[in-house]
């Protein structure tokens, strides 16, 4: 009997790219091709899939990745469910935020995702960042220093002259460990690791009750006009690491 639980399927889907994601951070194979995100996802969900009864793959030869008629999902719909990372919404405070550093600052995604995720993510959720950076880039994922190094050097920076602003302690410790400066944007649930929080590692803080990436551009020193400051407190999501 299938047994489908949409919160337990979802984060075992995400569980299975952290370890992935580290997994080839820590022991690099250049023996092995590169599997970018996508492709990570698609495979991982079909296993997940799998695994739950909920797809079927045909025993007569023909390739796993078409499905059995009796399959509660087909191929077209795998794949388009694989891809719902493209179509993330931003938290309220994302894009006027981006757009407030902006007017100082460089801005560029700093992802795990592949390129034409993060493309797609930015398009879709109308992130307006001057740069489109990706982990696929350096061949690598983050937190290996590749991808942080890598990142710096594209933009023709120093690492101390990048700082790395992010929902996730463990990205902003390995971000600092290459050199760069930290701003810690605080959400809710996203923090995975917590027991990070009074590492050091962290240079501006922007805690929960504040205003997201609208208060780490005030922190930054961009002003911002009372009038278009506030974005409103309704949770959402952005793609971080």
């Amino acid at each position: 009997m299938a047994i489908w639980s949409r919160s337990q399927n979802t984060q075992e889907w995400r569980n299975g790219y952290l370890k992935f994601t580290r997994e080839v951070a820590s022991n690099p194979d250049p023996s092995k091709p590169y599997v970018t995100i996508d492709e990570h996802h698609l495979e991982s969900l079909r296993s997940i899939l799998t695994t739950r009864g909920l797809v079927f793959p045909r025993t007569d030869g023909t390739p796993a990745e078409l499905v059995h008629d009796g399959s509660l999902w087909d191929e077209h719909q795998i794949q388009h469910l694989s891809m719902v990372w493209h179509r993330l919404d931003p938290w309220p405070d994302t894009c006027r935020g981006i757009l407030e550093l902006n007017r100082l600052f460089w801005t560029a995604t700093l992802s795990n995702g592949n390129m034409a995720l993060l493309k797609d993510m930015c398009s879709h959720a109308k992130m307006e960042f001057s740069h489109v950076l990706s982990a696929e880039l350096f061949k690598s994922y983050k937190p290996s220093p590749k991808v942080y190094l890598g990142a710096a050097e594209k933009m023709g920076l120093k690492p101390e002259e990048c700082v790395m602003v992010a929902a996730h302690l463990d990205d902003l410790k390995a971000a600092k460990s290459n050199g760069f400066r930290t701003i810690y944007v605080e959400r809710p649930l996203e923090e995975r690791r917590p027991e990070l929080k009074g590492e050091g590692f962290v240079d501006v803080w922007v805690g929960a009750d504040e205003d997201g990436f609208i208060s780490a551009a005030e922190k930054l020193g961009v002003q911002v006009l009372k009038g278009r400051r506030r974005s409103g407190s309704a949770p959402g999501m952005v793609e971080t690491a």
